[in-house]
């Protein structure tokens, strides 16, 4: 078992919320990524490497790897590694101390307690205990971020969390197949009704005022009722598109808690990472 090496399967904007925190307090993180992820809030997502090369979130940075013997190297970096591999086949061949499925996927994508010593899930789809050892609350309210022990999240409603008395009426979805072509970039600020994207030959409108927080990446192939863009109302929030937002942090403090918690029970003991990785 790689003792400090904790493998989180997905790395959108909430999973990188764990992401930074886990990395921050010295664990070697290595991101499991799709081949074309359709993150929204794409400046805050460390998976975005995948496309850029490498990219910087919070002052750390991640890096896209095509085979796992550089992912030590940059470990000694304090980079983050990220590989594209869907179905998680690196996991059995690395061995990790832990796997967290950050995907959001609203389902199990595959992920199960015999991957690893210390399982956590995200949200919906799993069932503590069963699945996972822990399920991470990820519904907006009294609960977000609470670990759940036994038994699964809240279900998923289809109604996005309430932010400045806005719910569904802030996030955006394509009314058409096709190719999308960005009018608006991330932090613009957008007024209703304006054109902030277009799919094919259609207009894409901004559905409330407020700040552009999030936008698929441009030339993403969409379908119809796929998700594009995430409008935030508080037009004071501006420079909060480029940092991890509140949801995303709550939920990383309560998957570093999940992982030490499952450490201490499981006998595991924690080296920090670079000094590991120095002897």
């Amino acid at each position: 078992m790689e003792s400090q090496l904790i493998i989180v399967r997905g790395g959108g904007d909430i999973a990188s919320g764990a992401i930074e925190k886990l990395h921050r307090c010295g664990f070697n993180v290595l991101i499991l990524e799709i081949e074309k992820p359709s993150a929204i809030r794409r400046a805050v997502c460390y998976g975005e490497a995948v496309y850029e090369g490498e990219i910087l979130v919070e002052n750390i940075k991640s890096k896209r790897i095509s085979d796992l013997n550089e992912m030590k190297n940059l470990f000694k970096e304090r980079i983050i590694p990220v590989l594209v591999d869907p179905h998680g086949k690196s996991i059995e061949e690395l061995k990790p101390m832990a796997v967290i499925d950050g995907i959001l996927a609203k389902k199990n994508m595959g992920t199960n307690k015999n991957m690893a010593p210390v399982t956590i899930a995200l949200g919906p789809g799993f069932s503590a205990g069963k699945d996972v050892d822990i399920v991470i609350e990820t519904a907006r309210g009294h609960n977000l971020g609470r670990l759940i022990l036994d038994g699964p999240a809240a279900e998923n409603t289809g109604i996005p969390g309430n932010i400045g008395g806005y719910t569904k009426e802030r996030v955006i979805y394509s009314h058409y197949d096709g190719i999308i072509k960005n009018v608006k970039k991330i932090g613009d600020i957008v007024s209703t009704g304006e054109v902030i994207a277009r799919v094919s030959e259609h207009e894409v409108y901004a559905t409330i005022d407020g700040v552009l927080r999030g936008i698929i990446r441009d030339g993403f192939e969409v379908t119809k009722n796929f998700k594009v863009a995430d409008i935030d109302p508080r037009m004071n929030e501006q420079k909060n598109c480029f940092t991890i937002s509140d949801k995303a942090r709550s939920i990383g403090g309560a998957v570093l808690t999940g992982v030490l918690i499952l450490m201490r029970e499981k006998g595991i003991e924690f080296c920090f990472g670079s000094q590991k990785d120095k002897e």
